[in-house]
């Protein structure tokens, strides 16, 4: 399309695996596959959807039908009870029960985590080869002599392993640094209007439990160990801090490794 806005920094700089990871069709699947962890949950711990229902869902996770979600979005003017509508025009026995106590952030949020999630887990991919390469370097050049600098003044000799070296070393603690944050990781459940999954409690008849459990079961079937335990209805923002923390330490690392090959490179 050459009507709209285009960024080069997805255009040109990110990979297809990156580009397909903040896509559209993974966002919107990623909301039907939520919708159906919602749905198995619940009928799991006794409320009244049946098998026949899920089947359902599950047949239409991949076949988005967009023009029936824009179309309804510009009669109620929100995304997520949009395609709510659509979801339930191509599974009609199940449209009673999609989205079934839940909020906007239910689907909205968690996709959100899910998608930070997989983008650091293709960077982790990427960093494990980069840090691959950048060590058979500096084996290959471990006893190739080259001077090294001060306050980028002639010092003493290195080799061309070692300097390497220097910049393995930080992507090395980049890596450390990333697998922490994937370990910690969590979902935000589905905690309700205010954090307090009042709906749900509602729907489960006052049983606490039952509450508590459904987040863990959610999150199980999402490939998550475990949910927030404590939030509004939307997980904390702390995260997404935490999450471009690592992002900038790794384009820190990048920016010294070549701004030192650049200053070198004159020379």
């Amino acid at each position: 399309m050459t009507n709209t806005y285009e960024s080069p920094l997805n255009s040109r700089y990110a990979s297809e695996e990156m580009q397909y990871i903040f896509s559209p069709d993974k966002k919107f699947s990623t909301w039907r596959k939520l919708w159906i962890a919602l749905a198995e949950s619940e009928m799991e711990l006794g409320l009244p959807i049946t098998q026949e229902q899920i089947d359902e869902m599950k047949q239409h996770i991949y076949d988005i039908n967009y023009d029936d979600a824009k179309k309804r979005e510009k009669e109620v003017r929100h995304d997520v009870m949009s395609h709510v509508y659509a979801y339930g025009l191509q599974c009609p026995k199940a449209k009673p029960i999609i989205h079934l106590g839940a909020t906007s952030c239910y689907v909205g949020d968690n996709t959100d985590i899910i998608i930070m999630t997989e983008g650091m887990q293709l960077i982790k991919k990427k960093l494990v080869n980069l840090i691959a390469h950048l060590s058979n370097f500096a084996s290959k050049y471990k006893s190739l002599p080259t001077l090294a600098f001060t306050h980028f003044q002639p010092a003493q000799p290195t080799t061309v392993g070692k300097r390497a070296t220097l910049w393995l070393m930080e992507l090395l603690m980049d890596l450390d640094e990333l697998e922490h944050r994937l370990d910690k990781t969590m979902l935000l459940g589905c905690k309700g209007t205010t954090g307090t999954q009042a709906s749900f409690l509602e729907l489960f008849e006052g049983d606490h439990e039952k509450c508590k459990e459904l987040d863990r079961k959610i999150a199980e079937k999402m490939g998550y160990r475990k949910c927030f335990p404590v939030s509004g209805q939307t997980y904390p923002r702390k995260l997404d801090t935490l999450m471009l923390n690592v992002l900038a330490s790794i384009a820190q690392s990048a920016y010294k490794f070549s701004n030192v090959v650049r200053l070198l490179q004159h020379l």
